[in-house]
Parts: structure tokens; C-alpha cells; sequence
């Protein structure tokens, strides 16, 4: 057999240019989402029939036709072709943030929200950046759309504001619906086509087998209901905090960028060696509930420390630095978790869990903020973050394994046998054969992974 090593090596040039347009694609669509989130609340007391629960209504509401529609775009994507499915599907986003543009009462927006939603191309945007790239690169690719969509989070964060003091919310919904247009003209100039999609992952398994399995892992089932709260949260968050900077700190809506800027940025600065704590697996369980404690610190003190600007403010830095931690750390823990075969399944739970978790976040924030005020919202998070961290406290650590990636020729006949080989060598967790790709992809535990009995099957195999 002859092989090639896969690890270490660089992205060309066509899958560089891929992952950068659908990076793109990716962060034009969700900053229109974002840009928002900051603003919305008190805009939404200007519009006919408004109350507190119908602006958590329209805050939410893409969150649960967006959890709805990621499978089926997903499946539309393989049929119909993937570009044609993110095209329609930002289509669909630009008119719902014209309709919402253009609405002058709370229902109107929420018609416009959830149409916004309905466009749901993250599957398919995902599966088109698999089909450019190879296996042995896609957690990069993962990456570098991950860390798109994070900075579109915090240039929303900053940039609403501005925005809203100079073009009004409905403005900035005009804004979304001309950056999804050009989304759309990315995707056809930019993101090449690919001759031929690569067969998914686990392609010989059912889709009910997939859910079913990964529906009964525990850790991924934690990490599911924790994406679930800290979307939840994170839409409660923006129900509340405006009215907070308003009325109980004084600080006018056109100044609130002022507020969220050097928070953001703190938050960033503080995040990083936590996340770098977590190059070390052994330390990753316990950033982990850091995080979740700075989020039930950070709610604390907006509860009961709302009549003190410096106090607030700190609150805010405190609960952005463990949500920055906990949104950068759960998805690697999801693609390290998951079985290598259901990982697309496994990731698809995930995804569904977070927009089900903002959905409900926007609704219940504006319920409880209607019945019980700012410090109702506040406290509501509160015990959810309990719940969350009572959940995981008394939870194994999981064994966190590596995926690495084997191309081999000549699979068909010899797949078996490879299989075996590989399973003896110490610290192999699973082997899964994908014979009409010539790939080998190999779960390991790499604290128990023999090195030298690794290395010496490469060098025997590729005589």
C-alpha cells in the first residue's frame, strides 16, 4: 500500500479561498442577525402593539425557524445543490429583514424575524466546506468560520449602537438585507464548485441509528442542554440589559456602544488564557465550569447591583469573559466528543439545541421582564445557570480523544486487515474504514497512544 501523511499539512490555495468566502458568507449573514440585539428592546416600544413578551417574541424568533429548518435545508442542499440552497436561503433572509424594515408594529417584525430564520443555510453551508476541503483540514475550516461568526458578534456588539444613532433600527434591518445580497454575490464569485460532493461521514448508517446514539451519550446531552441555556441566556441578556443601561444607569440609548466597547474587549482580553489553560485536556473540565460560574456571578450582580454603574459594568465584563470562554470552548468539545462516525448528526443535535435555546430566551425574557422587571429577568438566569452547573458538577470528565486521519490506497481489499492492526495499537479508541475515499480515520487517546507502534505501521505500510 502506499500512503501519505495527512497531518501537518497545509491548506492549498482552492481550499484557502473556499473556507475564506464561506467564512464570509457566513459572518455578512450572522452580523446582519446580531447587529440587532443590542438595540431592538427599546426600539420595539416605538412600534404598534408592542409589549415586554412580544419584544422577546421578535428577539427569539429566529432561533426557532432557524432550529427548525437546518435539517431540511441540509437535505435540500444534497439534492438540489448546495450553492442554489445557501442562495435561496439568504434570499430568504433579505426579505424578512425587508418586511421587519419596513413594519411599523411588533407583529410585523416578528413576521419579518422569523422569516429571517427560515433562511437557514448553516448545514448547508457547513457540507459545502467539506465538499472543498479535505478531511484531514476541515477542523481548520471549522475553525476559521467559527472565529468569523464570533468577531461578527463583537463588531455587532459595537457597531448597533452606532448604527441604530445614525440610520435607526430599521435601518440596520435595510443594512441586512443589502449584506445578504452580498453574501449571495460571494457565493457565486468567490466560493468555487465542487465537481463532486465527498460521501458524508456515516453514510451507511440510518439517520434514526445516528440520532439514536448520540442521543443516548450523556456528555454530548450535557453539552446540548448547556448550548441550549447559554443561548437562553444570551437573548434574556439583550431583553433586559438596555432598559438597565437606561433607566437604571442613565446611560441614553445612542451612548450604549460607549458601554459595550471596552466591555467586549475586556472580556476578550481576560478569555484568552483561560482558553489557552485548555491546550491542556486535563484542565478543560475545570475552565469549563469557570465559565458557567463567572456567567452566575455576572447575573448576580446585575440583579442586585443595578443601581451602581461601576458595579453593572463590572457584572458585564465578568459574565462576557465566561460567555466568550463557554461559546469558544463547547463546540470543539461537541466534534471531540462526538463518535467519529455520527459526528454530523452529533453536531446537527447541537446546533438545533442552541436556536431552540435563543428562541426561548427572547420569549421568556420578555414574559418575565413584563411581570417581574429587569432584576426578574436577571434572577430567572440565575437558576438556569444554577441548574447547568448542578448538572455538570457531579459529572465524570469525559475522555477527551483526537481524530487523525489516514489517506490509504487500495481500502477495498485491505480494509480489514488494516482495521485489526490499527485497533492493537495501544491508545486506538475506534477505526472507522470509509474504503471508497481511501480514508482512515482513527480515534485516539493520545496520553495512552504508543508512538513508536504507530510510527512503525506507517513505515511497514508504506513499503
Amino acid at each position: 500500500m502506499k500512503k501519505r501523511r495527512s497531518t501537518g499539512t497545509p491548506m492549498t490555495s482552492l481550499e484557502r479561498r473556499a473556507v475564506s468566502a464561506l467564512a464570509g458568507v457566513f459572518g455578512l449573514r450572522m452580523l446582519g442577525l446580531f447587529l440587532i440585539l443590542p438595540v431592538f428592546a427599546l426600539y420595539a416600544e416605538e412600534l404598534q402593539g408592542n409589549t415586554a413578551f412580544l419584544t422577546g417574541v421578535a428577539i427569539g424568533a429566529y432561533g426557532l425557524t432557524q432550529a427548525i429548518f437546518q435539517i431540511p435545508f441540509g437535505l435540500m442542499s444534497d439534492k438540489f445543490g448546495r450553492k442554489r440552497v445557501i442562495a435561496g436561503g439568504l434570499l430568504i433572509f433579505a426579505i424578512g429583514s425587508v418586511v421587519a424594515a419596513m413594519a411599523d408594529s411588533i407583529t410585523g417584525v416578528i413576521v419579518g424575524r422569523a422569516l429571517q430564520g427560515t433562511g437557514a443555510i448553516a448545514a448547508a453551508v457547513i457540507a459545502l466546506a467539506s465538499d472543498l476541503t479535505r478531511e484531514e483540514q476541515r477542523t481548520k475550516a471549522m475553525a476559521i468560520i467559527g472565529m468569523t461568526i464570533g468577531f461578527s458578534f463583537f463588531v455587532a456588539l459595537m457597531l448597533g449602537p452606532l448604527l441604530d444613532r445614525s440610520i435607526g433600527v430599521p435601518g440596520i434591518f435595510w443594512l441586512t438585507a443589502v449584506l445578504a445580497i452580498a453574501a449571495i454575490i460571494v457565493v457565486y464569485k468567490a466560493v468555487p464548485t465542487p465537481v463532486a460532493s465527498h460521501v458524508p461521514l456515516g453514510g451507511e448508517t440510518s439517520l434514526k441509528k445516528q440520532f439514536s446514539i448520540i442521543l443516548k451519550d450523556s456528555h454530548l446531552l450535557r453539552l446540548d442542554f448547556g448550548i441550549f441555556n447559554l443561548h437562553l441566556v444570551l437573548m434574556a441578556f439583550f431583553v433586559a440589559v438596555p432598559f438597565t443601561l437606561v433607566e437604571s444607569l442613565d446611560i441614553q440609548r445612542e451612548s450604549h456602544w460607549s458601554v459595550y466597547l471596552p466591555v467586549v474587549l475586556l472580556s476578550v482580553f481576560l478569555m484568552a488564557p483561560l482558553v489557552m489553560m485548555t491546550t491542556r485536556k486535563k484542565r478543560i473540565p475545570k475552565i469549563f465550569l469557570v465559565g458557567i460560574v463567572l456567567l452566575l456571578v455576572g447575573e448576580l450582580m446585575f440583579a442586585f447591583g443595578a443601581q451602581s454603574t461601576t458595579w453593572f459594568l463590572l457584572g458585564m465584563v465578568i459574565w462576557f469573559t465566561g460567555f466568550n470562554t463557554l461559546e469558544s470552548l463547547m463546540p470543539s468539545l461537541v466534534s471531540r466528543l462526538a463518535p467519529v462516525q455520527n459526528k454530523g448528526a452529533a453536531i446537527g443535535v447541537y446546533n438545533s439545541a442552541e436556536f431552540f435555546g435563543a428562541f426561548l430566551g427572547g420569549v421568556l425574557g420578555g414574559l418575565v421582564l413584563g411581570a417581574y422587571g429587569t432584576q426578574g429577568v436577571y434572577l430567572m438566569c440565575a437558576g438556569l445557570i444554577v441548574v447547568w452547573l448542578l448538572i455538570m458538577l457531579p459529572a465524570k470528565p469525559p475522555k477527551l480523544l483526537d481524530t487523525r486521519v489516514l489517506r490509504i490506497v487500495d481500502l477495498e481489499s485491505q480494509g480489514k486487515t488494516l482495521a485489526s492492526e490499527l485497533s492493537a495499537i495501544e491508545g486506538v479508541i475506534e477505526v472507522i474504514i470509509m474504503a471508497p475515499q481511501g480514508v482512515v480515520y482513527v480515534k485516539v487517546d493520545s496520553e495512552l497512544l504508543d508512538p513508536a507502534a504507530l510510527d512503525k505501521y506507517e513505515t511497514a505500510a508504506s513499503n
